[in-house]
């Protein structure tokens, strides 16, 4: 249950809004020889909160970064597509502001009328930003009346516009917020058991914190992706040329050690498809996960792995999934990745919640999304999230009473 205060409580203040400030998550992928916009999700995912601020009539300041412009303007990650898409959405007007000066913002949406949004330029095309400067954070609240966190996705991140704005405006949850934290807290708090943890991804580093935090709540631990290479060294197969780190092998060995004390399932692969390089072009070759050859690559799990997987999720009431399971940035090796999201989504009972980057696109690009409990629209965040970190643009938050 989210202890923070959200939107919902507004509604029991004395006044309404006025003005909000609105802090988002529009860092969409573009195109790059277009600079069209590719995949609007995260664009999406927000009208829900902007819906319920036009119902208390509030005039709304949207924020948000694009890509990494590094505290300098770069005309490729202007906001403007971004607007344009957003207009479509709503079917009504979105002005870009470009001064970040809180008075002129103020005085500029002050012209519009109740339920207005305009948006502000790229965030991070100002050095402040993203060094939580004292005075910028002081600068933006003065835009506004109230200050609302939609976007989960920069939610590890203590900046300007996430975490210093929040030190002079009364700050609470939107609904995307909101629901990323409660779904999330149902794999990080008590799931229902049985519970099962896929995850993949390239290495084990990136991934210890989740397991780690996880381990005394989870039944099954299913591994694939390249992370999965330590263990199979583990477990004493060779892994030809495939990247890992040499003290992985311990920590993996550990990891397995402590899954058998805790009564938990480790679940490795039992086949792989291999590439004699890492290219989308290279030769390839499905194997059993002890006869991986000499400078040959695991890539992606095999077919008998994909259906193992299957099997093991089937009787699962929690499913939590984070990484793929091969390269699946490259096409011959995304069966696997895909193969899952297909897997997943047919799931009638229980719930099934996905998070990370590449994992939810693969979800979003094969049309699933709505077939998964929650796909999570943070990178990063999610996984600090799953980590049992705290978040510090959540913490800044106030508190509910």
């Amino acid at each position: 249950m989210i202890m923070k205060q959200t939107i919902y409580d507004i509604d029991s203040r004395d006044s309404r809004p006025g003005i909000a400030f609105l802090r988002v998550d529009y860092n969409v992928p573009l195109d790059r020889s277009t600079n069209e916009i590719i995949d609007d999700a995260r664009i999406a995912a927000t009208i829900p909160t902007i819906r319920y601020l036009q119902e208390l009539d509030a005039r709304i300041i949207l924020c948000s970064h694009l890509g990494r412009p590094k505290g300098q303007v770069v005309p490729s990650l202007t906001m403007s597509q971004v607007a344009k898409r957003l207009e479509l959405m709503l079917n009504e007007p979105v002005k870009i502001l470009t001064s970040f000066d809180g008075i002129s913002i103020r005085g500029e949406v002050n012209t519009l009328g109740p339920k207005s949004v305009v948006m502000l330029e790229n965030i991070r095309f100002v050095p402040h930003e993203e060094s939580n400067d004292p005075a910028f954070a002081k600068q933006l609240a003065e835009s506004a009346d109230i200050y609302v966190n939609d976007a989960f996705g920069t939610a590890h991140r203590a900046h300007a516009s996430t975490v210093g704005i929040t030190h002079h405006l009364p700050a609470v949850a939107g609904l995307l917020l909101s629901r990323e934290i409660e779904m999330l807290e149902q794999v990080t708090l008590n799931p229902e058991r049985p519970t099962a943890v896929l995850v993949g991804g390239a290495k084990l580093s990136d991934k210890i914190g989740i397991i780690e935090n996880l381990m005394n709540k989870i039944d099954q631990l299913l591994i694939g992706g390249g992370m999965a290479a330590p263990f199979i060294k583990a477990i004493g197969h060779g892994v030809g040329q495939s990247s890992y780190d040499v003290d992985q092998v311990s920590i993996a060995s550990s990891l397995i050690d402590g899954a058998k004390s805790n009564n938990i399932d480790i679940v490795l692969p039992i086949d792989a498809i291999v590439a004699d390089a890492f290219s989308n072009n290279a030769a390839t070759k499905v194997v059993p996960i002890s006869e991986i050859p000499d400078g040959w690559i695991l890539m992606d799990i095999g077919p008998q792995t994909i259906s193992l997987f299957e099997s093991q999720l089937q009787n699962a009431k929690t499913v939590m999934w984070n990484g793929p399971m091969g390269v699946a940035e490259f096409t011959k090796f995304a069966s696997g990745t895909r193969e899952m999201a297909v897997s997943l989504s047919k799931r009638t009972k229980g719930i099934s919640i996905a998070g990370g980057g590449s994992t939810s696109q693969m979800i979003h690009d094969l049309g699933l999304t709505n077939s998964f409990t929650h796909v999570s629209t943070g990178g990063g965040a999610s996984l600090e999230f799953l980590e049992g970190k705290n978040l510090p643009a959540i913490n800044a938050l106030l508190d509910k009473p």
